[in-house]
């Protein structure tokens, strides 16, 4: 079901002054900032061999990164899993008894499509798992 880890959620306060660590200091490409406003986030791509860090800026006090930054402070967000097939991968979580935050796939960042999985059923940690490529219409 999974192929690899696509990416490391981290939530943070600004992406202005956590780019350059990632970009300068520890020598990642950097793909660019896109907003997804449907989560209210501002979110920045940086690759690390076949694997990305997605930093997470919140835009609005009511984004769920602002309320995790307000709880937790700034740190790890979330650990994103890439899979062939999301639909299927839904199916067969929900079918083994997973509670899913999201039950039916929704747009991500960088044209993926995205799902994630209640902490609740993966022992503390939020983890989404993602289709890339593919743009609902």
């Amino acid at each position: 079901m999974l192929t690899k880890i696509n990416h490391i959620g981290i939530a943070v306060r600004s992406l202005e002054e956590s780019i350059p660590f990632y970009r300068d200091q520890l020598a990642m490409p950097f793909a660019g900032i896109e907003e997804v406003a449907e989560q209210k986030v501002r979110v920045a791509m940086l690759q690390v061999g076949e694997s990305k860090i997605e930093l997470l800026e919140p835009t609005s006090e009511e984004s769920p990164v602002a309320k995790f930054i307000e709880k937790n402070g700034p740190g790890i967000h979330h650990l994103a899993y890439e899979v062939e097939d999301i639909e299927a991968a839904i199916a067969r979580l929900m079918a083994e008894g997973a509670r899913m935050v999201d039950e039916k796939p929704r747009d991500g960042a960088h044209g993926t499509r995205i799902a994630f999985i209640h902490p609740k059923s993966s022992n503390g940690v939020l983890t989404e798992i993602c289709q890339c490529g593919h743009i609902s219409a």
